[in-house]
């Protein structure tokens, strides 16, 4: 019985780390999601206008990939 109890004892440490981790890596993703928002209204925003001429098209360019980048490395984090 004891070695049963030693299994839970593992476990239940393991289950607790892991609730924990968990915890820390959304609080994270959440930061993260809420940094990509705000970049995300401004190329939105950007990206209507009109006058897409040189720079202005060249930075909503850099922002979008940008996005992206950020996007799917916050879904690799979630699905890892």
């Amino acid at each position: 019985m004891a070695d049963l109890d030693d299994l839970k004892q593992e476990v239940k440490k393991l289950r607790g780390e892991m609730e924990l981790r968990l915890h820390l890596a959304s609080l994270e993703a959440k930061d993260e999601w809420n940094a990509l928002e705000g970049k995300w209204e401004r190329f939105s925003s950007r990206a209507g206008l009109e006058d897409s001429a040189g720079n202005v098209g060249e930075a909503l360019e850099l922002l979008g990939d940008e996005l992206k980048r950020g996007y799917r490395r916050l879904l690799g984090a979630i699905r890892d």
